[in-house]
């Protein structure tokens, strides 16, 4: 698809057109990434940061909310969980914490490569190439990091840098790719200033940098930040609103784009639609959900936007949901690892 070919259905409207789209992404879904529902066990290990980004809840500058990190020992008895579930991956994901050091994460990997067979992705935010390259060979499997919009000028706004370091998400993510991670990246739908010009170049983006994994959700605003109290929308009725609906129009052209890439249907889209938001974003496109393992005494302490659901689940009560939601649309419940086709396809090359 071109630019103007992805512009012009982010803007469709017509139920009907749009029912053309959702069968076109799931009839891609299908051929290239099969009917399996991978679970990736996400745990949430800490929420401090460095950061000061203008979106995010767990922003340095936020100081009313109560900061946790969770040890070794706590994690692993997450990771067995997941085993015990049958995830064949865990999340580890966290705010930019400089605590979190090199020798915290690489012996972290190790422990759990030692005990289980879990693949491993790290979301950890903007990282050294030397951390990164100690993650991957301590044994980490694949890195998320969101680029969050392809628009320079409005990430370098919301994006203050930290320190002298530059803040460069594009050039990491080509870093990630040498260094031989999977690779997940995506965006935010809807960020105060983004026209639908930017949302098609965040498309293309995708395919240009070949990702292995998209992960995308509807910019939620957090009341504590500051694109929660002070929102410039763009000109000209070319604002890309945060909608559920939106969301779903971008999910739908990522597959249609990135045909063998992995796509989760978001703990986002299941806040703005707790009855159906991952059932339609399976349908539309998807092939990964993530249940929560972080314990329930730190779950709502990770809140990057408010009002996020299913904090108040126990792990448990996540796998078991999540296999009935998976089950009740007709997919099966995906086994082992779940690597990205598109991954496998590049090493064989």
């Amino acid at each position: 698809m071109d630019h103007k070919e992805i512009k012009t259905w982010l803007q469709e409207n017509d139920p009907h057109r749009l029912g053309e789209l959702w069968q076109t992404a799931d009839a891609v879904r299908r051929e290239n990434v099969g009917d399996a529902v991978h679970l990736r066990g996400l745990i949430e290990i800490s929420n401090h940061c460095a950061r000061r980004c203008f979106y995010c809840g767990l922003r340095a500058d936020h100081k009313e909310i109560d900061r946790y990190r969770m040890s070794h020992d706590e994690i692993l008895v997450c990771a067995h969980q997941a085993v015990e579930y049958g995830y064949g991956t865990v999340v580890i994901q966290s705010g930019e914490d400089h605590a979190l050091t090199t020798q915290f994460i690489t012996d972290l990997i190790r422990r759990i490569k030692a005990e289980t067979n879990l693949a491993i992705t790290l979301s950890l935010g903007e990282r050294t190439d030397d951390e990164l390259q100690q993650f991957r060979a301590a044994g980490a499997d694949r890195y998320l990091l969101r680029f969050e919009t392809s628009n320079s000028e409005i990430f370098h706004a919301i994006h203050p840098p930290l320190g002298d370091r530059p803040c460069d998400r594009i050039a990491i993510l080509k870093k990630l790719r040498q260094f031989g991670y999977e690779v997940g990246s995506g965006v935010m739908v809807g960020i105060p200033g983004t026209t639908y010009d930017d949302l098609a170049n965040d498309i293309q983006t995708f395919t240009q940098l070949d990702l292995d994994m998209i992960g995308l959700g509807p910019f939620i605003p957090h009341p504590s930040t500051p694109l929660g109290q002070n929102v410039k929308p763009a000109p000209h009725d070319q604002q890309v609103p945060n909608t559920e609906l939106m969301t779903y129009k971008t999910l739908a052209l990522a597959r249609i784009a990135c045909p063998n890439a992995n796509i989760p249907s978001t703990t986002a889209l299941a806040t703005l639609n707790l009855a159906q938001g991952r059932e339609l974003g399976l349908a539309r496109g998807a092939n990964v959900v993530m249940p929560n393992l972080t314990p329930t005494q730190y779950r709502a302490l990770y809140e990057i936007y408010p009002a996020k659901a299913c904090i108040n689940e126990t792990a448990q009560q996540c796998q078991n949901c999540m296999r009935a939601r998976i089950e009740s649309i007709g997919r099966t419940v995906g086994t082992g690892r779940g690597d990205s086709p598109r991954y496998h396809q590049r090493c064989d090359a």
